[in-house]
């Protein structure tokens, strides 16, 4: 299954599923040591700048996310 493939499926699943899911995927980063973890965040932040630069995605304003989490969590 590719990465997409994947990406598609996860942001199916219902919201506490997601939640555990990142939870997960974040913890099994704990093995990094402390330069690697950099990297990987720097090269997501390089990523979502790309994308926000091309326009592939915009921002949400924090009220706006704010609002749906608290829907989300009832």
């Amino acid at each position: 299954m590719d990465f997409k493939s994947l990406e598609k499926q996860a942001l199916n699943l219902p919201a506490q599923e997601r939640a555990k899911l990142a939870h997960e995927l974040l913890s099994s980063l704990d093995t990094l040591n402390p330069s690697e973890r950099e990297q990987l965040w720097l090269e997501e932040a390089e990523r979502r700048a790309s994308q926000l630069d091309s326009g592939e995605v915009s921002l949400v304003p924090g009220d706006e996310v704010a609002s749906k989490a608290r829907q989300l969590l009832r």
